[in-house]
């Protein structure tokens, strides 16, 4: 499974270590990515997402029925 965020799309960026001598080699900024289940009350069922810590934040201000109707309409979440 990809390290993708399913509600905002976010994902690995690449990027450089960078040695003191300035030696340079490519390395991986990974997504802060953890396994959240959230209740739906206008579908009256719980959903187990793969969420970032930013898109729990947005859902703590936001409202998860918003995030996800939001993530639908991106098409990051199929119509299910």
């Amino acid at each position: 499974m990809s390290r993708v965020c399913e509600l905002t799309g976010k994902k690995a960026m690449s990027g450089n270590n960078v040695s003191h001598a300035m030696n340079k080699t490519k390395r991986r900024f990974n997504v802060n990515l953890f396994k959240k289940r959230f209740y739906l009350p206008t579908e009256d069922k719980w959903i187990t997402l793969r969420v970032s810590a930013k898109a729990i934040k947005n859902i703590n201000k936001k409202g998860i029925t918003a995030m996800v109707k939001e993530a639908r309409a991106n098409g990051l979440i199929s119509k299910k």
